[in-house]
């Protein structure tokens, strides 16, 4: 985002979030494993992008250690057949 100039739009102010008791803490699931080359961990992300009449929505499957697009897909309903498309 940042190479390309990308601003995200927040709605209203950005929510601070506390540390205390009633927030879990996640860890990473990769636990101890040493990425160490490329095609090892995949992620995959599901995120919408504001339009002047709605929104669209977009899958992108990334590789962990380059942070390579592998796959993507863009579609105006959020429904799981998109996301198979993208594999």
């Amino acid at each position: 985002m940042k190479e390309m100039a990308l601003v995200p739009i927040y709605p209203g102010s950005r929510r601070k979030y506390g540390t205390g008791e009633e927030h879990k803490i996640c860890s990473c699931l990769l636990g101890g494993i040493d990425i160490k080359r490329c095609n090892q961990v995949w992620c995959t992300d599901i995120t919408y992008v504001r339009m002047n009449r709605g929104f669209v929505y977009l899958v992108a499957i990334m590789d962990w250690l380059s942070r390579h697009v592998l796959s993507r897909e863009l579609t105006n309903t959020l429904d799981t057949s998109f996301c198979l498309r993208g594999t």
